[in-house]
């Protein structure tokens, strides 16, 4: 049981990242309908960030602080690119993202090269009823539960919120009333660069980054993003928690090399079991 109760807080630790990763495609898909494909690599940049300041000898928390408003920088510039134009179409933006990651890829080997990276982050572990997880996982839960609030809080309390969440629910009426649509979607772009950033800071830690894991970044997020039909951030978080469960249970019981197919097979099998009933109750109301 204490094994059991260690993989399901690790998982919930594991699913916390993921879900900054997918909030951040949720985020700018229901504002600007685009996928962004580069998102896991706002999370590579600001790792790498991370270790690079570190080790300049930067303190904790400055570095992280810079490394994700780098990571912010990245989403605005991707954004750019992506919707900077105006009637550019969503396959447009979206190959263009495809081809900011692939970009990011040769900037990233040249500033860090091709091995990986790490940074050192919060030692030791604390033991709840007889379960041991690590004193980074707590922060990673504890940051990602303060990030959800306060993005409850900026879209339902704020102005800019308020805009962003009108250009999601009706982007004409959006502008009619006024609002540069446009500009809130670079503004989402940023704000979902913000979010890779901090699950890039969090997760460097508790394992290297390079170049290329944005592929495993990106894979798990999108999941996650699917799963909340990429514009209902609080299902998404579900997912994000499921998946991050079900990779750690199948790597703790000793399918580690599988794990990814794991999670991603139970995340199917919840999305056939969705849309079967979605259509069940599509024909129930005609």
């Amino acid at each position: 049981m204490s094994a059991f109760l260690t993989y399901l807080l690790n998982g919930l630790a594991v699913g916390c990242a993921i879900a900054l990763i997918a909030s951040g495609l949720v985020t700018i898909h229901r504002v600007t309908g685009v996928v962004n494909f580069a998102q896991g690599t706002f999370a590579v940049i600001a790792g790498l960030c991370t270790s690079s300041l570190l080790a300049l000898g930067f303190p904790h928390g400055l570095s992280e602080v810079a490394a994700a408003l780098v990571a912010a920088l990245a989403g605005l510039l991707t954004g750019l690119a992506a919707i900077g134009k105006r009637d550019t179409t969503l396959l447009s933006s979206l190959i263009i993202t495809l081809g900011v990651g692939v970009l990011a890829y040769a900037v990233e080997i040249v500033l860090w090269g091709d091995q990986p990276r790490s940074a050192p982050g919060l030692a030791g572990s604390v033991t709840l009823a007889g379960a041991r997880i690590q004193t980074q996982h707590l922060l990673v839960i504890g940051v990602t539960a303060a990030t959800f609030v306060l993005l409850a809080l900026f879209f339902g309390r704020t102005y800019l919120g308020k805009a962003l969440t009108a250009c999601a629910s009706n982007p004409y009426a959006a502008r009619v009333v006024g609002i540069d649509t446009r500009l809130m979607g670079l503004l989402a772009f940023a704000l979902g660069g913000l979010l890779g950033g901090i699950a890039g800071v969090l997760v460097t830690p508790l394992r290297p980054i390079s170049f290329d894991t944005d592929v495993t970044l990106i894979v798990n997020g999108f999941a996650a993003a699917v799963f909340g039909a990429l514009t209902r951030p609080v299902i998404t978080l579900v997912g994000a928690l499921l998946l991050g469960v079900a990779e750690t249970m199948a790597a703790g019981y000793g399918y580690g090399s599988h794990q990814l197919e794991v999670a991603l097979g139970l995340m199917i099998v919840v999305m056939i079991a969705q849309a079967s009933r979605r259509s069940a109750i599509s024909q129930e109301s005609t």
